[in-house]
């Protein structure tokens, strides 16, 4: 017999009275007084910054700037739970892989250094000196430096970043993979080529000057919440919104402001897009086509604008009118009229931003669509004026700001040669491993210790199960983080966890107590100071552990790693100068980053300068792909391969599950009681003889024949047209083979998985 999925329709607004019980519940499920201190300093002026996501902070005074799934995360991170030595000593890491993912996370804040002991198969605390001194010894005896990686999640300050890199670089490796190659890094290279600039050229005060605001692939009501009172207040106002997205999110249709007493009274919120149109998965591409296309032949583009700044309009004009109504409807999943009732939103405004999220990135061709898009945006000129840009919206709370100050496995000549000047060696020049480039070394036994400054990688990478056997087969794993999670549990031969300061607490240094800086999607750097007493008294900040790390790597070095990693207005003054020909916005670091706001990262696009190799701002015309994904495994293995796209869900950051102790998983989709399910369309359960409520087994249609399955998921019927079906983030993770990404950024196509369902008995 059948057991239905418990799934409860949402039809309220998103936000509203269900973010203050969600808010709530936070608060009551991990009861401490320094959760409710810290909350009214979230995202204020010389305040905390949310570790929650990398939507920028209002610039305009604002007395409470923070979402429900902020305060998730900092009840978390400010809970009593506590991972100590004795909880390791009562669990061994055997029993600790039965645990899943919301368990691990509830086990608390670890508190001391520990290192893996495989006779007794669990961790047993190590005094801090002797742990660097055992990671050092084992980082110098590889022989060759690049068979270590120095992985960061992005959720580091920069500070604590550029140390990092720093100790990467001198150690002799551009093995410097992070979590913007897991996410953005297609949003970065295609704005890069097309604009010269791989950042957003919109800051948060451009939503009140825009005009239409249009959305593709993402869900601001869970993942970035914040967002939505910007498009609240847009829509107040008069902004049209429209949405590309292939499933109906509730925080994109309706919202309730939980400040606002009216909204919550009446009931009925804001009622947010105009129009939804729910494309393919990977028909992003197609329909700004279609888009553009009308555009052109309405004769409604801005020639002033493209003749001045732009190069290659004619090349792209020829292209999108060449292409086939027919053929873009089949591969958008809509029809022409959508499609030109679209371009009417974007002719009658005139001043548009274009928002995007992972919907658009984690695709076989994500660079050619976001590169579409920005073609689509130059059309009529709405790139550097008010109101209007192109804004990849990211998701770890400073990955961005990792990057800016040299998180990256290719580092540009200008970045090298500051450190080259302000230390005086000689940093590696050839590029690095990414974070596939690291599953394939893992995987093949080149890349023997793994770094990581936070992160779960294993978990948030394709192919997890194969990840996770490869790391305990390394030398050497060290992993500096706060709370538990699933890669620690696969130490190589010497395996180490060192317990860092969280984001809220105190860092107090020889110096006195420090703050460190952060960046936002926006270009925004501003600090961040926690005041709460640490959850451990042999917490120590990251800056000092990744210092300590060097200092016992590199014994001969002559940086002055002690000062790094102790005194962050000293370590400014060095990015300061390392970033001075190199990143434009970074003088008189520590005068500016003192102000309230801040300070904002000058955008060369933004200004209307295009430091691309053709000097303008490039319309760069792809044709619609033929030879895909899904096309090859389809010849493969059939049609009845279907496209799985990963999806979060809202109790949830990321790879970190925040468990609901009454069952809630997923509120807006109307989720509770489980996070192993499927949604499928209509349409698609009924071709292939499957039923609601019927648990399968999920196989990936891989391209390298590797056996990749996931069992015990239930189906959950949907009104989704086509053979696009939706699963959570990282549970579905293991099916993605590492071949399958972005063509040229490389990153994992977690939107574009084939896979085949096969019925829990038949499953073999």
């Amino acid at each position: 017999m059948t057991k239905t999925i418990p799934i409860v329709p949402y039809d309220k607004p998103a936000g509203g009275f269900g973010s203050l019980h969600g808010t709530a519940k936070a608060l009551i499920g991990n009861p401490g007084a320094q959760a409710l201190a810290t909350l009214p300093r979230l995202n204020q002026p010389q305040g905390v910054d949310c570790p929650g996501c990398a939507y920028p902070d209002s610039p305009d005074s604002k007395s409470v700037d923070f979402c429900e799934q902020g305060a998730w995360a900092i009840a978390h991170e400010s809970g009593k739970a506590r991972a100590t030595p004795g909880f390791f000593a009562a669990n061994t890491v055997t029993a600790l892989r039965t645990k899943d993912h919301a368990e691990l996370e509830a086990a608390g804040r670890l508190t001391a250094p520990m290192l893996y002991d495989a006779a007794s198969d669990t961790y047993r605390e190590i005094g801090w000196d002797a742990a660097f001194a055992l990671a050092g010894a084992e980082l110098r005896a590889l022989g060759d430096p690049d068979r270590a990686v120095f992985y960061t999640s992005g959720r580091s300050s920069n500070e604590a970043a550029f140390a990092y890199q720093l100790l990467a670089r001198a150690f002799g490796t551009n093995n410097l993979p992070d979590s913007s190659n897991l996410c953005h890094e297609s949003s970065g290279q295609a704005l890069t080529e097309s604009i010269g600039v791989g950042k957003s050229t919109v800051t948060r005060a451009d939503f009140a000057h825009a005009q239409l605001i249009m959305s593709f692939g993402h869900n601001p009501g869970s993942n970035h919440p914040r967002m939505l009172g910007d498009l609240r207040e847009a829509k107040k106002r008069g902004c049209r919104i429209i949405v590309f997205n292939p499933l109906r999110e509730r925080g994109l249709e309706a919202f309730a402001d939980p400040q606002s007493p009216g909204e919550l009274l009446g009931g009925g919120g804001t009622q947010l897009a105009d129009a939804y149109y729910q494309v393919r998965v990977g028909g992003d591409l197609a329909a700004i086509t279609g888009i553009a296309r009308a555009v052109v032949e309405r004769g409604a583009v801005d020639r002033a604008f493209i003749d001045a700044h732009t190069d290659g309009y004619a090349a792209f004009r020829d292209l999108v009118t060449g292409q086939a109504w027919p053929d873009i409807e089949e591969a958008s999943g809509l029809t022409r009229a959508q499609m030109e009732e679209a371009a009417g939103y974007y002719i009658a405004s005139p001043a548009t931003i274009a928002a995007w999220c992972m919907g658009l990135t984690q695709n076989e061709f994500a660079i050619e669509t976001i590169q579409s898009l920005v073609n689509l945006m130059l059309l009529r000129g709405n790139v550097g004026k008010p109101g209007a840009g192109l804004m990849p919206v990211r998701g770890h709370s400073n990955v961005q700001g990792d990057r800016t100050v040299g998180i990256t496995s290719r580092p540009k000549a200008a970045w090298l040669a500051g450190l080259r000047r302000v230390f005086g060696f000689t940093p590696p020049a050839a590029p690095g491993r990414d974070a596939v480039g690291t599953i394939d070394g893992l995987l093949d036994g080149s890349v023997q210790a793994f770094v990581a400054l936070g992160g779960n990688f294993a978990v948030a990478a394709p192919d997890t199960p194969r990840v996770l056997a490869a790391l305990s087969g390394t030398r050497l794993t060290v992993h500096v983080a706060t709370k538990l999670n699933r890669t620690h549990l696969y130490p190589g031969k010497t395996g180490l966890l060192l317990p860092c300061l969280g984001r809220t607490e105190l860092d107090l240094q020889p110096a006195g107590p420090q703050f460190v800086s952060v960046e936002d999607t926006a270009s925004m750097v501003h600090a961040s100071m926690g005041r709460n007493p640490p959850a451990g008294e042999l917490l120590r900040s990251e800056p000092f552990i990744v210092s300590r790390l060097a200092r016992h790597t590199l014994p001969e070095s002559a940086i002055d790693w002690e000062t790094i990693g102790t005194d962050y207005d000293a370590t400014r003054l060095l990015i300061e100068r390392v970033a001075d020909d190199a990143v434009e916005g970074f003088a008189g670091y520590n005068e500016q980053i003192r102000s309230d706001k801040g300070f904002h990262l000058p955008n060369s696009a933004a200004r209307r300068e295009w430091r691309t190799i053709a000097g303008k701002a490039r319309f760069v015309a792809h044709a619609l792909p033929a030879d895909t994904i899904m096309a090859r495994a389809r010849a493969r293995y059939g049609d009845r391969v279907l496209c799985l796209a990963t999806i979060r869900a809202h109790r949830q950051y990321n790879t970190t599950v925040y468990r609901d102790p009454k069952g809630e998983v997923d509120r807006y989709r109307g989720v509770h009681g489980t996070r192993h399910l499927l949604f499928v369309g209509r349409g698609t359960l009924d071709r292939l003889g499957l039923a609601d409520g019927e648990t399968v087994r999920v196989r990936a249609a891989s391209p390298d024949g590797i056996e990749r399955h996931v069992d015990g998921i239930r189906l959950v019927a949907t009104a989704q047209r086509g053979d696009d079906v939706f699963g959570y983030f990282p549970e579905l993770t293991p099916l993605l083979s590492p071949a399958l990404v972005a063509r040229g950024s490389n990153t994992p196509a977690f939107k574009q998985i084939p896979v085949l369902l096969e019925r829990a008995g038949a499953a073999g």
